[in-house]
């Protein structure tokens, strides 16, 4: 398995968490769990493999270019055949920099990118599929993105204030800190709670259970400490409290996690 992550250049930074590139070491099928992660992000399917994933109890080829929604619940993934994707990451609140749609529409799917954001990414895969540099696939992207986001401009103030209150509620979420902003800004917390919504996807107080899921995944990967103590260290009340919310996100304990994460999951856990 191959896999790389790529920062972009230095004006998508404030936009774009990374680029990566995912290849499989063989044609074998196997079947895996996606987690919530709190960002959305969009694939490109550059191989001759396929993914499925599950909705209503069967399984579904995504499409050639995927977008990916906020998942808030574990997502049963499979892959069939070799498989080479190249995808980019956003922040929790810049997707919304490139899309008309309120973030929120997308929650639990993976949707076909195309038909979202316009055939000229049809046109944008065509020519990925002609190249095989993977400096120059990430150019291509980097500069599709960045006229994308130039059409943007109207709206860019507000997503830029979602933007901070993402950055201040990921280590301070309490009701008693949206209210405090609320009165800050001169708005009401319903207000606050819409536009946060609107902007990521998720509200504020599951925004903050994710993340600090998300970092608790990362400091198993690290497997520097044990579970028990992991538990405090992402933020978690007790042992219990930590049990509880991360079988909500993942389906399994902690414990099993740690024992049977595939080699995929312990990668992006890492990341």
């Amino acid at each position: 398995m191959i896999f790389k992550e790529i920062l972009p250049g230095a004006k998508l930074q404030p936009y774009i968490k990374c680029f990566y590139y995912y290849e499989s070491d063989s044609d074998s099928s196997y079947d895996d769990l996606v987690f919530p992660s709190g960002t959305m992000e969009v694939i490109f399917n550059l191989g001759n493999g396929n993914w499925l994933s599950k909705s209503d109890d069967a399984f579904y080829t995504t499409p050639p270019i995927e977008l990916w929604g906020q998942i808030t619940k574990p997502l049963a993934i499979q892959s069939m055949g070799r498989n080479i994707m190249l995808g980019f990451k956003f922040y929790p609140h810049s997707a919304a920099y490139f899309f008309n749609q309120h973030i929120s529409e997308f929650n639990n799917q993976i949707v076909d990118a195309a038909d979202v954001l316009g055939p000229s990414l049809r046109t944008l895969h065509k020519k990925l599929l002609d190249i095989s540099n993977l400096r120059a696939r990430v150019g291509l992207l980097e500069s599709y993105l960045w006229d994308k986001l130039a059409a943007s401009e109207k709206k860019h103030n507000k997503i830029k204030f979602i933007g901070d209150i993402v950055h201040y509620l990921k280590d301070n979420y309490s009701d008693d800190n949206i209210i405090s902003l609320s009165q800050r800004h001169n708005i009401s917390t319903r207000y606050l709670n819409m536009m946060f919504s609107q902007y990521t996807g998720l509200g504020p107080k599951l925004f903050y259970k994710i993340n600090r899921f998300q970092h608790s995944l990362n400091l198993i990967s690290q497997k520097e400490e044990k579970l028990t103590s992991i538990a405090y260290s992402a933020g978690y009340f007790d042992q219990a409290h930590f049990i509880k919310e991360f079988k909500l996100f993942t389906g399994v304990t902690p414990n099993a996690f740690a024992k049977q994460a595939s080699a995929i999951n312990q990668v992006l856990a890492a990341s």
